[in-house]
């Protein structure tokens, strides 16, 4: 319970921290404006922002001198979505010529933020790169970058700011950089250069040689050219990248197999597999594959074994879409009943979520489209899988 009182504080406080003094050495609550200072914190943290606004302006005009809250009024306007006034805020802020360096790159940052939440992204970049050239905010400045390149999908550019992050930060970025490389490498592909694509795919590889998506990718251009067995041996490598991308594999890897007529090759693959993962999907591709070559009846004792061991919904659908071809009549009816119920519970469900906001959907996204997080989308694993 205590859990949830703690929203709104952790709420309000992101409210707060844009009306701190940007400079802590200088901290100075004037006695002319304080009771309506703490007046606009009590609306923050009462969540309303409006009348926050509202105060804090009164405050503005009253003291026209304090930049600091000037420049949180201004932030405040942009969330709140009055990004013109922001905008004319944070340039008039940026006018004044009695600044010193710090609130004039405040200024800045405010206002290429503003430009961006406008959709200005060539001034919100101007704004950013000047702020690096300046040596001020200068993670954020080329955090901000990086947004700008991703949405207008600029790659190389991308590339080079994330590259730069990196060292200035001192973390690892190569997850996102091998991403990063795969888009590059997507837009050659469809430019016909696969040349080019496959350098692309080696630098994602060399930059997190577990990129499942760079196999995935260089599966499917080896297979527009017709090198089926390239196709494979990229396919094969999913296994020790992430094997919960397994079940991404199988149709890919029937397409290879078929084309070089090694039909025993698949199942001899997907059985040595099955000695190491309990996979759903890969036990009831054996299934098809043991039918196929042995019929129904040891397909169903395939199945009904595996179950046992490894219970699933998918599979059980899988062992009454096989049983249902040996009856007639009422039981044939009652297994049909069964198999249309679990088909539209599978028909409703998301097959990927992502582990770092929980968005749920029924495509596999190298980016999650809710948290922009990379690498986080992943195939969900479980009884109903």
């Amino acid at each position: 319970m205590w859990e949830l009182l703690l929203l709104p504080i952790a709420a309000a406080s992101g409210w707060i921290a844009a009306l701190r003094h940007f400079n802590k050495r200088n901290v100075h609550i004037r006695s002319g404006w304080s009771s309506g200072y703490f007046q606009g914190l009590n609306y923050l943290l009462n969540e309303e922002p409006d009348k926050a606004i509202a105060v804090f302006t009164r405050i503005a005009q009253v003291d026209g001198e304090t930049v600091e809250t000037q420049l949180a009024l201004g932030n405040l306007f942009r969330r709140q979505g009055e990004v013109s006034r922001a905008i004319r805020l944070h340039q008039d802020i940026f006018s004044r010529p009695d600044l010193n360096r710090e609130q004039r790159t405040q200024s800045l940052l405010e206002l290429g933020q503003d430009y961006m939440r406008a959709g200005l992204f060539d001034r919100a970049e101007s704004l950013f790169l000047e702020l690096i050239k300046m040596d001020a905010h200068h993670v954020q400045a080329l955090r901000y970058l990086m947004d700008i390149y991703q949405q207008e999908k600029d790659w190389e550019k991308a590339i080079t700011i994330l590259q730069r992050l990196g060292t200035a930060t001192g973390s690892s970025v190569q997850p996102e950089l091998a991403h990063y490389f795969c888009e590059l490498a997507e837009v050659n592909a469809d430019k016909g250069d696969h040349s080019r694509a496959r350098t692309l795919l080696n630098r994602a590889l060399d930059a997190d040689p577990r990129c499942v998506r760079a196999s995935l990718l260089e599966n499917q251009m080896a297979t527009r050219t017709g090198d089926y067995r390239t196709a494979i041996t990229a396919l094969h490598r999913v296994e020790h990248q992430d094997p919960d991308f397994l079940g991404e594999i199988i149709e890919p890897l029937r397409e290879g197999y078929a084309a070089l007529r090694m039909y025993d090759g698949l199942e001899i693959y997907i059985q040595e597999l099955l000695k190491r993962y309990h996979n759903t999907l890969l036990i009831v591709t054996n299934a098809e594959l043991i039918r196929a070559r042995l019929g129904d009846l040891p397909a169903i004792e395939f199945l009904t074994t595996s179950l046992r061991q490894h219970p699933s919904i998918r599979g059980a659908k899988r062992l009454i879409e096989l049983d249902f071809a040996n009856y007639r009549g009422k039981i044939g009816e009652h297994f049909s009943i069964i198999n249309d119920l679990i088909g539209q519970l599978f028909s409703g469900r998301p097959l990927y979520c992502c582990s770092h906001c929980g968005f749920t959907g029924k495509s596999l996204h190298w980016q999650c489209p809710s948290c922009k997080s990379w690498s986080t989308v992943r195939p969900i694993q479980g009884l109903e899988d």
